[in-house]
């Protein structure tokens, strides 16, 4: 074991690697960005802010949702603060899913006037919404107690 520890010394293998930056590899991803877009000058605009970031493969916008898909090797985080770094305008993550996804799509936490056609806010996302969308236990408790003892019987809320 001598003689291989010597040959290790003299490569010094560990010592060249650990001053070596690793960068992480990213992974190709679809950012969805909910932004207003007025006209077709913010529609350039907003296409623009994030056309030339390293990484992007494919930039869609459809200003009838005001929405910006954007499609690469990206972390999701920059290309939001790109975004409204460059543009000047308030964007989010995109917050809709179709409301098929969603257990109670028209409960108050869940459903958004400003949602497009068939999608509505993701409560199994947000935590603050998702209790809104959800039965809470006490109306649970007396819906069931009420059924089981006289079928007949109405729960008025």
């Amino acid at each position: 074991m001598g003689f291989l520890e010597d040959v290790s010394e003299l490569c010094d293998c560990h010592g060249i690697r650990s001053h070596k930056k690793f960068k992480k590899i990213k992974q190709l991803q679809t950012v969805e960005i909910k932004i207003k877009m007025d006209c077709e000058g913010c529609e350039r605009r907003v296409k623009k802010s994030v056309e030339g970031m390293k990484g992007v493969t494919q930039v869609e916008v459809e200003p009838k949702q005001s929405k910006l898909t954007v499609i690469g090797y990206v972390d999701p985080d920059k290309v939001l603060e790109r975004v409204r770094h460059r543009t000047g305008k308030k964007a989010e993550f995109w917050p809709y899913v179709p409301y098929d996804v969603v257990p109670h799509p028209y409960a108050p936490g869940a459903y958004d006037k400003k949602a497009p056609p068939g999608y509505v806010r993701n409560v199994l996302e947000d935590p603050e919404a998702s209790a809104l969308a959800r039965a809470s236990s006490f109306e649970v408790k007396y819906t069931t107690a009420f059924s089981d003892e006289n079928p007949t019987a109405c729960v008025v809320m």
